[in-house]
């Protein structure tokens, strides 16, 4: 199954985190994640392992042929090959598995469904839903709008990247990583580690200048890539060392001016899970 640009997030079900990632235009589900959310299982894996094993025994093998295994992020905070599947795979799953946790279950894939028909239809709701989940988690009105306009560049980014033959997850990874570094002198993964991050998104995790600083590397970046056509990758690794070295200087500048870094160990996370890390 070749992989198209995905992006993981986290769902919440009954205070259980589900990975999920947009693959052919509709959510996919890491399946372990939903086994260990129904069943409770210590070893999410086996049981799936055994399950899938019945599954193909028993004569459903239309459920192994539409399973794909997408690169998600892993606790350990990297991305890796994980078993997903859409909500109707998913579905099937669920039937095979006997636990009462199953049936509300169900019907939150099925709302899951209907939100994402609805946003293919009107992608207007998609940001209201994510501005809206920004605010039920405390998040202030004017971070809101700043994590916004850096999803909008983002995409901007990406979309150049695209045409200039960007295809593969790993490739996109990498040129984030130049930016990145160049910007704010880590990678993502180092950033992270830095925050005590694992399975959280790192952009979530910023504060206004971080923010900032980072929407500045990614649209020099773009600009730069729209104005040059780099036709290779090497050619647009380049460039986007180029932009974000624009970020890191106007970074180094302001930190000058400030008299502190803006690269911070600071995050959002709970005050339980912040105090577990540091432990």
């Amino acid at each position: 199954m070749t992989q198209k640009i995905t992006t993981t997030k986290i769902a919440i079900f009954q205070k259980k985190e589900i990975r999920k990632t947009i693959y052919k235009n509709e959510w996919w589900f890491s399946i372990i994640d939903v086994i260990e959310a129904l069943t409770g299982t210590e070893r999410p894996r086996k049981y799936w392992n055994d399950l899938k094993t019945k599954l193909m025994k028993e004569g459903y093998s239309e459920v192994s042929e539409n399973i794909g295994q997408l690169k998600i992020i892993a606790p350990d905070g990297k991305k890796r090959d994980t078993d997903c599947a859409n909500t109707e795979t998913v579905f099937r799953i669920i039937q095979s598995v006997p636990s009462p946790k199953a049936e509300p279950f169900k019907r939150w894939l099925a709302k899951v469904g209907y939100e994402r028909v609805q946003e293919i239809e009107d992608p207007e709701l998609a940001t209201k839903r994510t501005r809206m989940l920004y605010k039920l988690k405390g998040y202030s009105q004017n971070w809101i709008e700043k994590r916004m306009r850096g999803i909008a560049i983002r995409e901007e980014l990406t979309d150049e990247w695209q045409k200039r033959g960007v295809k593969e997850q790993k490739e996109y990874g990498i040129l984030t990583a130049e930016i990145s570094k160049a910007t704010f002198g880590v990678t993502p993964s180092e950033y992270k580690k830095l925050k005590g991050l694992k399975r959280q998104n790192l952009r979530d995790h910023m504060d206004d200048l971080e923010l900032i600083f980072n929407m500045l590397g990614e649209r020099v970046t773009t600009e730069i890539s729209q104005q040059e056509k780099p036709d290779t990758f090497v050619k647009t690794k380049k460039v986007a060392k180029r932009g974000g070295n624009v970020a890191g200087n106007a970074r180094k500048q302001t930190e000058k001016e400030l008299g502190r870094t803006i690269v911070s160990k600071e995050n959002y996370l709970p005050k339980s899970e912040d105090k577990k890390r540091l432990k």
